[in-house]
């Protein structure tokens, strides 16, 4: 099993792509990862969250919210999925500051260490730090196209795109392609000698 030991984070709010989800939900622990969902609980200890083709009920009942430097560099990965969860969760009921979504991300693009996965509509979550898309190679829903390129991205027409620790997907259609490709790119960041870099 490749991801042997490995934890995966995977953002989730309502409207989200059940078919992207529920494969998610068995192929990572297939590669032996502990897959884990997270959200904003808004002091809840659990929120149900409906699908958005057949507004399919997911139980979520863990929180990215305060979650430490230690916590956050124990997951190998983190994955902002398709369909509506990020323009859900870039809600801010502050607009000066970062919704705890895009924040989390913000830190995790610090860590070289963290893959980050962002499929289809994922990238509106990435909208109020540009800095962090401006010059990387990435992919996204054609309807962000014009998103990618404000936030100075380089788009290219391919369904997967891996830019270093990044990796990016065109649609939730491409999700099979998409975790595959997580997969192989967190294995091989774990055979690399500690203090290795890599350019893809």
């Amino acid at each position: 099993m490749l991801l042997e030991g490995k934890k995966i984070g995977i953002l989730l709010e309502s409207d989200f792509y059940e078919h992207e989800i529920w494969y998610y939900r068995y192929r990572f622990p297939e590669e032996g990862a502990e897959v884990h969902f997270l959200t904003r609980m808004w002091g809840q200890p659990s929120l149900t969250f409906t699908g958005h083709e057949y507004k399919a009920p997911f139980v979520c009942t863990e929180s990215f919210e305060n979650m430490s430097d230690e916590e956050l560099r124990s997951y190998s990965a983190l994955i902002i999925p398709s369909a509506m969860v990020s323009d859900r969760l870039r809600y801010s009921e502050n607009l000066a500051e970062l919704p705890p979504a895009t924040d989390l991300m913000r830190r995790a693009f610090a860590e070289p260490g963290i893959v980050k996965g962002i499929i289809c509509h994922g990238l509106w979550l990435m909208s109020r730090v540009p800095e962090l898309i401006r010059g990387r190679r990435l992919v996204c829903h054609p309807n962000l196209y014009g998103d990618a390129l404000n936030m100075g991205a380089r788009y290219e027409d391919a369904d997967v795109v891996v830019d270093d620790d990044l990796v990016t997907g065109r649609t939730g259609a491409q999700a099979g392609a998409f975790a595959r490709t997580l997969i192989e790119q967190v294995a091989s960041r774990s055979r690399e000698p500690v203090g290795a870099g890599r350019r893809s």
